[in-house]
């Protein structure tokens, strides 16, 4: 079991002022290998992130999509230090920020990282924020800890950064409590929170869930200002495939605590390879302008396994209508799916790649997809 070790020199590198490789983006600041994060229960062991492998640069963005339950969340708890352990308990591989352990570094350059260098806008607003506080005490903390800003200043930037997220009123409700907030306007909260500090990483954990559509389209702009402004990484964690499209340069999809595709926007979106991608397209409504157009979803079959006891060979194979014998005798190994292009995504699937098993499918889950652009040509951008 990893504990955080008081000894060992894990001091993070922000930068010594003059070439910074990974603000660079030469360098990946976040590099996660093969983590996996079990919990002991008494019912047994639930595997809730097993083997989760990504890069990310400066200035990037990566989208991680699949069911509730895929282990999406934990694995951003994990990365941040928040889970605990027991019950938790990390089995294998590491976590760098910056080339630095994030697993084994001690809880000291855990608290200057945590919410400095790598935020996180949580899930649950409801419960994120602490409501014996004021708004503005709690925005302003986090800017007097890693900024060094007096009360005064710290207070002014919170007013702001309320402001920023489209709170109205700002100098009036920085002032009152949690309680006194809708749950869209906690949600605004915390993402203020996690942009205060301007960080290197932010991980946004489904930021716009509880926000109405306008507003949900603010928030993305104003992370993807950020972004210009920092040259910031982002990790958005969501179910809204059209948000990925929009803004992710790279597309993680996880399903049963691993990741079963993995590769950039256009290859995931219009060259998927993995059976569950093709599930997640066909679930969703056709993009059409014609209104009478009547389009039949294709949903996923039965529900996500257990994940104390999951099924043997490929995890999705009880769901999969085109599963055969290897699928449930065999766990497959990640597959590199090359395109003309000489561009590459990643699918763990015996079958990935093989166009007499994918065409027809893939073609026809396809054809329920988001409303994204054309899919470019063979070897041009996005």
């Amino acid at each position: 079991m990893f504990k955080r070790n008081k000894a060992e020199n894990t001091k993070f590198d922000f930068g010594d002022g003059t070439i910074d490789n990974y603000a660079l983006g030469k360098k990946p600041l976040l590099e996660v290998q093969d983590l996996k994060m079990h919990f002991h229960t008494r019912d047994g062991v639930v595997k809730a992130v097993n083997g989760v492998s990504y890069s990310l640069s400066a200035g990037k963005t990566l989208g991680i999509v699949g069911e509730s339950g895929s282990g999406k969340s934990v694995t951003a708890m994990t990365l941040m230090g928040l889970i605990d352990m027991p019950p938790g308990k990390i089995e294998g591989g590491d976590a760098l920020y910056r080339g630095k352990s994030l697993i084994t570094a001690d809880e000291r350059d855990m608290r200057n990282v945590r919410g400095n260098k790598v935020a996180m806008i949580f899930q649950d607003p409801m419960t994120s924020l602490n409501p014996v506080y004021k708004v503005g005490h709690q925005l302003a903390e986090p800017l007097r800890i890693h900024k060094g800003m007096k009360k005064k200043e710290a207070w002014a930037r919170a007013v702001e950064l309320l402001h920023m997220v489209g709170i109205p009123n700002p100098e009036i409700r920085v002032k009152e409590y949690p309680h006194q907030f809708s749950g869209g306007m906690r949600q605004r909260v915390m993402i203020a929170m996690a942009l205060a500090c301007d960080p290197d990483v932010l991980i946004a954990d489904e930021p716009t869930t509880a926000l109405d559509v306008t507003i949900q389209a603010q928030i993305i702009q104003l992370m993807q200002d950020l972004q210009k402004k920092s040259n910031s990484a982002i990790i958005m964690i969501t179910h809204d495939l059209g948000v990925v499209a929009d803004m992710a340069d790279d597309v993680l999809v996880m399903y049963a605590g691993r990741p079963v595709e993995f590769g950039s926007v256009d290859d995931v979106f219009y060259k998927p390879s993995h059976p569950y991608t093709w599930g997640l397209m066909g679930s969703l409504p056709q993009s059409s302008g014609d209104l009478a157009q009547k389009t039949e979803l294709l949903p996923i079959e039965g529900m996500p396994p257990s994940l104390i006891d999951l099924p043997s060979g490929c995890t999705f194979h009880p769901r999969c209508p085109y599963a055969k014998e290897i699928c449930v005798k065999e766990d497959p190994c990640s597959k590199e799916i090359v395109h003309e292009s000489g561009k590459s995504h990643t699918a763990r699937c015996h079958f990935a790649g093989d166009a007499g098993f994918t065409k027809e499918d893939m073609e026809k889950a396809l054809s329920n997809t988001v409303a994204v652009s054309a899919p470019p040509a063979e070897g041009g951008g996005a």
